[in-house]
């Protein structure tokens, strides 16, 4: 008796195990719906029309984010942003595919907390880091969205030929609140990304060569 007694008794933890897994399932389930965004909202986001200039030989890009509501209401709220800038210059074939010739890449992570009233933004290209500190979160959002007069290279070093610049853009969760994060542990923090191709422009110089 005492053997079938254990039996019932372990079949009875057993289940109690399975209703627990459930209920943190559906919980985890529940925050990951209220806190990552779901892939449609990500198209509120987009990029700005793609400025290029040649200047002193240089190839010169301005561009920006246009973010959405949801990720600066999730700054606003502590959320801690990544976001990441892809310049990649693009050299146009008419019968082949187009021939990737060197990319550059801007990190900006910014940091808000609400209650103390600190919003701290940092920028590193290459091997160059620069901290900001900002009054507000306005203030740190334009900084953060735009890229204005990026030197991406000498047009020297470049053939005469037609090209483009793609600017990709991602976000990533950085930091989530210490439960949350636990809870979520296993969900990636990417939460979307953007691409946009500027218009063709002509490096000039000798002639290119037929195709």
């Amino acid at each position: 008796m005492k053997f079938l007694f254990l039996i019932a008794r372990c079949r009875e933890l057993g289940r109690v195990r399975t209703l627990l897994w459930e209920l943190t399932l559906l919980w985890v389930v529940f925050i990951t719906v209220a806190i990552i965004p779901l892939t449609g909202t990500a198209a509120a986001s987009e990029i700005a029309p793609i400025v290029v200039e040649q200047v002193n030989n240089e190839v010169i890009i301005t561009t920006a984010l246009q973010p959405d509501q949801k990720l600066i209401d999730d700054l606003d709220s502590g959320l801690s942003k990544e976001l990441v800038f892809y310049v990649d210059l693009f050299r146009h074939w008419h019968i082949w595919p187009d021939e990737f010739v060197l990319g550059k890449r801007i990190v900006r992570v910014l940091q808000s907390d609400p209650i103390k009233r600190e919003y701290i933004g940092t920028s590193t290209e290459g091997n160059v880091r620069t901290i900001k500190r900002f009054k507000d979160l306005g203030s740190m959002v334009a900084w953060a969205m735009n890229v204005f007069d990026f030197k991406l290279t000498n047009v020297k070093a470049l053939e005469a030929d037609d090209y483009y610049i793609k600017v990709t853009v991602e976000s990533n969760l950085k930091k989530l609140p210490p439960v949350i994060g636990y809870l979520l542990f296993f969900t990636p923090t990417k939460e979307f990304s953007l691409s946009k191709n500027s218009n063709l422009f002509r490096i000039s110089g000798h002639d290119r060569e037929a195709r």
